[in-house]
């Protein structure tokens, strides 16, 4: 089910936000070329950053996985990644440039990589989130993630416990509202937002 399935083609909320405007964050699907700069952002985020052939490898599962990039004047500044099966759409990884966070990107990655699970077909969505992560933890509740157990020892680098966070019901109208929502939210977020090394040529 897509999200213009639940929502339906004409549907209207008499409450819902105005349209928001352009920001110079895009967000596109991840490719090869975007890699060096991924991995640069993975190795300064994770204790146990992913190398370039994960990435690669997850590349190429086409038809099973979701990457984006947020690109910001031709430079990455996120990523996020989520893979399906079975009708679960797990959220592999959401991460900012740690010269850009605060900004909204990441609630923007999310928002449109929970928009491509919907139209994916999935009917749940699942993650882990560092115990410590309040931040994180603060947004997934946003999307409608609940927590639903405790990982111990998830993260051996710093013995840290992993909160496992779910949507149940993913494939209802009022989660497809929520990211619809969230989307204009964050974009709104970011377009007003500076960043902290502005392209070259930008006042």
């Amino acid at each position: 089910m897509s999200l213009s399935d639940v929502l339906g083609p004409d549907a209207k909320d008499p409450v819902a936000p105005a349209p928001a405007p352009r920001s110079e964050v895009e967000i596109v699907a991840m490719r090869r070329r975007h890699l060096n700069q991924v991995t640069a952002i993975e190795a300064k985020a994770m204790h146990t950053p992913w190398s370039l052939g994960i990435f690669l490898r997850e590349l190429s599962h086409r038809d099973a996985r979701t990457y984006l990039v947020a690109r910001e004047g031709g430079r990455v500044v996120g990523f996020a990644g989520v893979m399906y099966v079975a009708g679960e759409a797990h959220i592999t990884n959401v991460s900012v440039d740690e010269t850009q966070r605060n900004r909204g990107i990441g609630g923007l990655l999310l928002s449109h990589l929970l928009s491509a699970a919907l139209d994916a077909g999935m009917t749940s969505s699942s993650l882990e989130v560092r115990s410590g992560n309040d931040a994180a933890q603060a947004l997934y509740r946003r999307f409608g993630f609940a927590p639903a157990g405790v990982r111990k020892g998830y993260y051996p680098q710093t013995n840290e416990d992993a909160i496992v966070m779910w949507i149940h019901d993913f494939d209802s109208a009022a989660t497809a509202r929520r990211i619809a929502d969230l989307t204009v939210v964050f974009t709104n977020r970011v377009a007003t937002s500076h960043s902290a090394n502005p392209p070259e040529g930008t006042p």
